[in-house]
């Protein structure tokens, strides 16, 4: 059985179960061909509107909206990571100590296409006006085909193009690593105001038509994809491993340390809280127009092969859930 799958990015923490259930052999196990193709920002999920991709994978999966508008016609069949995935990354030269949001007055920020929606929702929460206080620039290049956004983002930043952005991990751990950049906000680890934590989170996605069709394709992928989350939970240091056939081999070097941080939200389970709290946010933003309720969004046919990989029990120490 083939699986075309669409990925927002590839050189990513957030995404990463999926090119591990690819690279462990989880997908080929289950029976699945998979074939993770790079489309960057919103072509993703322009990709999976068009019929060029069955599925699409997401850092943050309210990018459907963008082309499915209130839910209607696609729905998420597992969560990849819990949480919104992006950082805050500033010069390290700038004055700031960890979480203060009044140090990027006069700065330049750069985020993707998407992405970007929660940084100005970060920024306007912190009492900060966007244009006035705060630049947001788009860097040449980023759409093009091929590109990771973080790490392109880390070596703008490296280059002086830029004095911060808005990114994956990898994009943060490039920039401390290379000593060009530090962490200003982390927002799953509490650095936010006004909840953006909660706004999104990684996951798998495909349109109600294919899940029709081909509803054991999308059942053996889910299935692998939590043996991926278990594998990884259970030993972070297969991150490595996958890192160094995936990815360039500087990224491939950083990957295990920032898998071995971020295996505490690798988690499948889609709550009925993470749905309504993403769609207060896209109400916030124009994302969506209505309440959408929780069946019209999660393709809960799939929920029963979550919990059993919830059953699996890695080591407490790594796998404790995030408040």
């Amino acid at each position: 059985m083939q699986l075309r799958i669409a990925a927002v990015d590839l050189v990513s923490n957030t995404c990463f179960p999926a090119l591990a259930a690819d690279e462990l052999g989880f997908f080929k196990a289950e029976g699945l061909e998979a074939q993770i193709e790079l489309v960057p920002m919103l072509g993703a999920t322009k990709a999976l509107r068009q019929g060029s991709a069955d599925a699409m994978i997401a850092g943050s999966v309210f990018d459907i909206l963008t082309e499915f508008s209130n839910w209607q016609g696609a729905k998420i069949a597992v969560a990849l990571s819990r949480g919104t995935p992006w950082l805050l990354v500033v010069r390290s030269t700038v004055n700031a100590r960890r979480g203060d949001l009044t140090a990027l007055k006069g700065l330049r920020i750069t985020a993707a296409q998407g992405p970007d929606l929660a940084l100005k929702q970060l920024l306007r929460s912190g009492g900060l006006e966007l244009g006035r206080d705060v630049k947001i620039v788009e860097l040449p290049g980023a759409r093009s085909r091929h590109v990771s956004f973080g790490v392109f983002a880390a070596r703008a930043l490296a280059d002086g193009q830029i004095d911060g952005f808005w990114a994956n991990a990898m994009g943060g751990e490039t920039a401390t690593r290379s000593g060009a950049g530090k962490i200003l906000i982390d927002v799953r680890r509490g650095d936010d105001p006004a909840e953006i934590r909660f706004c999104t989170f990684a996951g798998m996605a495909s349109t109600d038509e294919f899940i029709s069709r081909e509803p054991n394709v999308m059942a053996a992928a889910v299935r692998a994809i939590v043996k991926a989350q278990q594998a990884l939970c259970a030993d972070p240091s297969l991150a490595r491993e996958v890192g160094l056939r995936k990815f360039p081999k500087d990224a491939g070097e950083l990957i295990a340390d920032v898998i071995a941080r971020d295996v505490v939200f690798y988690d499948p389970v889609i709550t009925e809280e993470m749905v309504a709290k993403m769609n207060r946010f896209a109400e916030t933003v124009g994302q969506l127009t209505r309440p959408v309720p929780y069946e019209e969004v999660v393709a809960v046919r799939y929920r029963d092969l979550w919990q059993q990989g919830s059953e699996v029990s890695p080591p407490a120490d790594l796998c404790q859930k995030p408040d």
